[in-house]
C-alpha cells in the first residue's frame, strides 16, 4: 500500500520501476563498463602492478559510501529532488573530466568525485521506494527494481568490449556521461518529489544525530544492515579479481563480458522470482534460507578449490555453483535490504544513507581485500566467500534473536489473515 500521497502522482508503477532502477544503474554502470578497460587503462597510464589496476573500481567505492551520509539528512531536510539532481551533476562532471586524465592519480581522483556524486541516487532512490511503500509491498518493488537494475551488469561488461573495439579506454567515460545525461533529463522531467512535508526534518545538530542514533539502536535493522555488508564484500572482492579469473585463469579473453553477463542474469532471475514470492513466505523466511545456501555453496566451492589444487576448477562446474550463490546472493541482498529499512520510515533518507555507508565503504574494504590475495586460483576469493558468509549469518542471528525462519512481529496477524 502506498504510504505517500505524492509518490505516484504522475508516475505509472512501471515507469516508478524503471526510473528508479535507472538511477541505481549509474552506480552499475561506472563500475561493470570498466572491467574490459582495465588492462588498457593500466597500460596507457602506466600502472605496472596488475593488482593496483583494480583501485579504479575501489576508490569509485569508497566516494560512493563516505558521501551517503551527507545526502541522507540533506534529502530528508530538502526533499528527494533537490539532492539527486546536484549528486547527478557531480557524476557527470566527474565522467566527462576522466577523459583528460593526465596520468593514474588523477584519474583515481576523480573516480572519487564521480562516486560522490552517484551516492545521491543510491541514497534517494531507496528512500523514494521507502517513501512510498511499506512492509512485503516494499520488498516486492525492491526486488523488480534490482530486477530491471540488473540489466546494467549483464550489458555493460559487452558494452565496454564494443567500445574498446572503436576507441581508446577514454570511449567508456563518453558513453557513460552520455547515458547518465539522458536519465538525469529523465528525473528532471518526471520524477516527483515522495517526502510529505510533515515528514522533513530540520537540518540541525541535534536533529541530524537523533536519526542517526534512530538508526544506529535499531537491533534488528543494523544487524541486517551489516550482514549485507559482509555479503557485498564477498561479490566486490570476486568483481575485482572477475577480470582475472575469467582471462587469466579460464581464458576466455572477448567471452569475459558474456561469462560476466551470465552470471548478473542469475541475479537478475533471482530477483524477478523473489517479487513474485516475498508477499506470501516474507522477507525472513527467504533471505534465511537464501543467505544459509549461500554459505554453504561458498565453503563447498573453497573446498572444491582446494581440492583441484593448482588445477583451476571445470569451468561448467565452477558455473554450476557460483550460480548456485549467485542466485542466492539475490534473494539475501534484496530481503535484507528491505528488513534494514522497514522500521525505520520516519527517518529514511538517513537509515539509506548510513547503511549505504557501510554497506559500501565496508564491502569495498572488504572486497579489495580479498580481491588483492588474488594468486592465479579462485581459492582465496572462494574463501573470502566462505568466511563472508559465516560472518553474515551470525548477523542475521543476533538480528533475530538467534531465531530464523519467523515472519516478525509485525507480520505475525497479517500472515494469519
Amino acid at each position: 500500500m502506498s504510504t505517500s500521497p505524492f509518490a505516484l502522482r504522475t508516475l505509472s508503477r512501471i515507469e516508478f520501476i524503471a526510473l528508479v532502477a535507472a538511477l541505481m544503474a549509474l552506480n552499475a554502470l561506472a563500475i561493470d563498463v570498466m572491467l574490459p578497460a582495465l588492462p588498457y587503462m593500466g597500460e596507457a597510464l602506466n600502472v605496472l602492478n596488475e593488482n593496483d589496476r583494480q583501485l579504479v573500481l575501489s576508490t569509485y567505492m569508497i566516494g560512493f559510501g563516505v558521501t551517503q551520509l551527507f545526502f541522507g539528512p540533506l534529502s530528508d531536510r530538502y526533499g528527494r529532488r533537490k539532492p539527486l539532481l546536484v549528486g547527478l551533476v557531480i557524476y557527470l562532471f566527474a565522467a566527462f573530466a576522466a577523459i583528460l586524465s593526465p596520468n593514474f592519480t588523477t584519474l583515481l581522483a576523480l573516480r572519487v568525485v564521480q562516486g560522490m556524486g552517484a551516492a545521491g541516487t543510491r541514497v534517494i532512490a531507496q528512500s523514494v521506494v521507502r517513501d512510498t511503500f511499506k512492509g512485503r509491498e516494499m520488498a516486492e518493488i525492491f526486488s523488480l527494481v534490482f530486477m530491471v537494475f540488473m540489466i546494467m551488469p549483464v550489458i555493460a561488461p559487452g558494452i565496454g568490449q564494443v567500445l574498446l573495439l572503436t576507441g581508446p579506454w577514454t570511449t567508456i567515460f563518453i558513453f557513460m556521461g552520455g547515458l547518465a545525461s539522458i536519465i538525469s533529463l529523465w528525473a528532471f522531467l518526471r520524477l516527483p518529489e515522495t517526502l510529505a512535508p510533515e515528514n522533513q526534518r530540520p537540518l540541525r545538530f541535534s536533529t541530524v544525530f537523533q536519526g542517526f542514533v534512530l538508526v544506529f539502536t535499531n537491533r534488528t535493522a543494523m544487524f541486517y544492515a551489516l550482514a549485507g555488508v559482509f555479503v557485498f564484500g564477498a561479490l566486490f572482492g570476486f568483481i575485482n579479481a572477475s577480470q582475472q579469473i575469467y582471462v587469466g585463469i579460464y581464458g576466455l579473453g572477448t567471452l569475459f563480458p558474456v561469462a560476466f553477463a551470465a552470471m548478473a542474469g542469475v541475479m537478475s532471475l533471482s530477483s524477478y522470482l523473489n517479487s513474485r514470492v516475498v508477499r506470501r513466505y516474507g522477507m525472513r523466511r527467504i533471505s534465511h534460507m537464501a543467505i544459509l545456501i549461500f554459505t554453504s555453496g561458498s565453503i563447498i566451492w573453497w573446498g572444491l578449490s582446494i581440492y583441484f589444487g593448482e588445477q583451476p576448477l571445470p569451468l561448467p562446474l565452477f558455473f554450476a555453483v557460483f550460480g548456485v550463490i549467485m542466485f542466492m546472493f539475490g534473494w539475501s541482498m534484496g530481503n535484507m535490504n528491505s528488513l534494514s529499512m522497514d522500521p525505520l520510515g520516519s527517518v529514511a533518507g538517513t537509515a539509506s544513507a548510513v547503511f549505504g555507508f557501510i554497506q559500501t565503504v565496508g564491502g569495498a574494504v572488504i572486497g579489495l581485500f580479498i580481491g588483492r590475495l588474488f594468486d592465479g586460483s579462485v581459492t582465496p576469493i572462494a574463501g573470502g566467500y566462505a568466511s563472508m558468509g559465516i560472518v553474515a549469518v551470525i548477523c542475521v542471528l543476533i538480528a533475530e534473536k538467534g531465531r530464523l525462519f519467523g515472519v516478525g512481529e509485525e507480520y505475525a496477524e497479517e500472515g494469519k489473515s
